[in-house]
């Protein structure tokens, strides 16, 4: 399975585009509770020390290993109808004409 997986990456077919494709679960959506401080000459950025909870998300993102394009998106909960909508997304995405393959861990 590895030679598989590494030979897609390091010789891809012709006309295919080969995509990296992972989940990340229960990012915390957090926001400052002050504004930035803008930054001005010989002062750096200055932020608040605290934050406010505003809930999670979910990430799901497709890394194109030949370009490093990454195609990603944000979604309120973590089921197969999300990943169903992400799957769209790429679909979408990507020209009709390239045969995708999708390289995943067991999602």
């Amino acid at each position: 399975k590895v030679r598989d997986v590494v030979g897609l990456y390091l010789d891809p077919p012709e006309k295919a585009l080969v995509l990296c494709v992972d989940e990340k679960s229960q990012i915390q959506a957090l926001d400052r509770s002050q504004p930035v401080l803008p930054m001005m000459p010989g002062v750096p950025e200055r932020r608040s020390h605290d934050y406010v909870r505003a809930g999670t998300t979910t990430l799901f993102a497709a890394l194109e290993v030949a370009t490093g394009k990454v195609i990603g998106s944000l979604h309120r909960r973590h089921r197969a109808v999300e990943f169903k909508k992400f799957l769209t997304k790429l679909d979408k995405e990507v020209p009709a004409d390239l045969e995708v393959h999708l390289i995943l861990d067991n999602y």
